[in-house]
């Protein structure tokens, strides 16, 4: 569960600088008169706006599921063992097949 957090937290931080790119972007034409730019950097801010909250519903809800398979596993351990074996055994078989 540890990797899981660990990971979590380097996605947060890359989406974190992206998003602090096209906000410098955005930031750095608002000096600019021309139409066209004025429309594309309402339309880059308006779409930041709406990634970071989609990022965070996304987030929560995989975090959620994460923790369900997690307790899963810890409950029925065996299951979680023969349904892996059971679906390595099917992929090698499909991927082996000519």
């Amino acid at each position: 569960m540890t990797k899981t957090k660990d990971n979590t937290k380097t996605m947060h931080k890359e989406m974190q600088q992206i998003w602090n790119h096209a906000q410098a972007l955005v930031d750095a034409t608002s000096g600019e008169l021309d139409d066209r730019i004025k429309s594309a950097r309402t339309a880059l801010k308006e779409r930041l706006e709406t990634a970071k909250s989609e990022y965070g519903e996304l987030e929560d809800r995989l975090m959620e599921k994460v923790q369900a398979a997690d307790e899963f596993i810890h409950e029925k351990p065996y299951y979680a063992i023969g349904g892996t074996l059971i679906a390595g055994l099917f992929l090698g078989w499909f991927m082996f097949r000519k």
